[in-house]
């Protein structure tokens, strides 16, 4: 079983950067994939990143390829999101999430978090 907790949302400019954290408790965070998934009000949840155990392989939904980085610290138990050049349409609730898997990261995963506001203003 993994906790997770998200934090670093806010309010923030259109062209600003935030900082997402995750911290996981539990066993062997090591060995989980991680990821971020998002839901605008009124959609579904979409992926946004994942990494795997290692940190060796990124995945990057396209909207957000090229301005937004995931990155883990394995000693910290923790995986981040930094968000860069950052739009309108990147509000949403930010979830992180974790699976034992290595494969289909972007269609889900086992364990999430309650999720964490960011709001972009125009």
């Amino acid at each position: 079983q993994v906790q997770l907790v998200e934090s670093g949302g806010g309010l923030v400019q259109a062209g600003g950067s935030l900082r997402l954290s995750c911290a996981a408790s539990g066993r062997t965070f090591s060995s989980y994939s991680m990821g971020w998934f998002r839901q605008a009000p009124g959609k579904e949840r979409d992926f946004v990143a994942a990494i795997t155990w290692s940190g060796g392989s990124t995945y990057y939904a396209d909207s957000v390829k090229g301005r937004f980085t995931i990155s883990r610290d394995n000693a910290k138990n923790t995986v981040y999101l930094q968000m860069n050049s950052l739009k309108y349409e990147d509000t949403a609730i930010y979830y992180c999430a974790a699976t034992p898997r290595l494969y289909s990261l972007r269609d889900g995963m086992d364990y999430w978090g309650k999720g964490t506001l960011v709001t972009v203003s125009s």
